[in-house]
């Protein structure tokens, strides 16, 4: 599914596409055959442009549709900001694949595989249950228009991580 077709996308769909990605990239910086660094880059810019693209452009919408529980979505955002916090702390790790940042790795692949699960049980699936097509399709416009201009802006870098992450 290329992003820049013009046919009706689905917003649940597109989210799960960047969950499998980020996946993806967990194998690749667990991978010692890997450019780790190159892959942390990578993730730090998704995973970043991606939750600040869901709170600003899809929860909010969300939680005007019955069948949707608001806590959840409101846990969500709590789980991005423990996201940031296990990203920020393997960033600033000096030396990549040492033991250091390989335990590092370890918590921010449980935090986020963990908020990953959550959000396509609870919220995701309330959206594909309660929110009608037409709608979902404009909520992953503006979710991807918003995700890209956060992309363009470097938001993964680790000056803009810790501006986040501190407030």
């Amino acid at each position: 599914m290329s992003h820049g077709s013009k046919e009706a996308q689905d917003v649940v769909a597109v989210i799960l596409e960047d969950h499998r990605t980020m996946e993806d990239l967990f194998r690749r910086m667990r991978s010692v055959e890997s450019d780790r660094a190159a892959a942390l880059k990578e993730f730090s810019a998704l995973l970043v442009a991606h939750g600040e693209a869901e709170e600003a452009k899809v929860y909010g919408a969300l939680k005007r549709f019955r069948g949707i529980d608001d806590d959840e979505v409101e846990h969500g955002s709590e789980e991005h900001a423990e996201g940031n916090e296990a990203l920020l702390a393997l960033l600033e790790v000096e030396e990549v694949g040492s033991e250091t940042w390989d335990a590092k790795l370890e918590d921010l692949v449980e935090a986020v595989t963990h908020h990953l699960d959550e959000e396509e049980r609870t919220i995701l699936n309330g959206a594909r249950e309660n929110v009608p097509d037409e709608r979902r399709a404009e909520l992953a416009a503006a979710f991807l228009e918003e995700r890209a201009s956060r992309l363009a802006s470097g938001c993964g870098d680790i000056e803009n991580v810790r501006k986040i992450v501190n407030g």
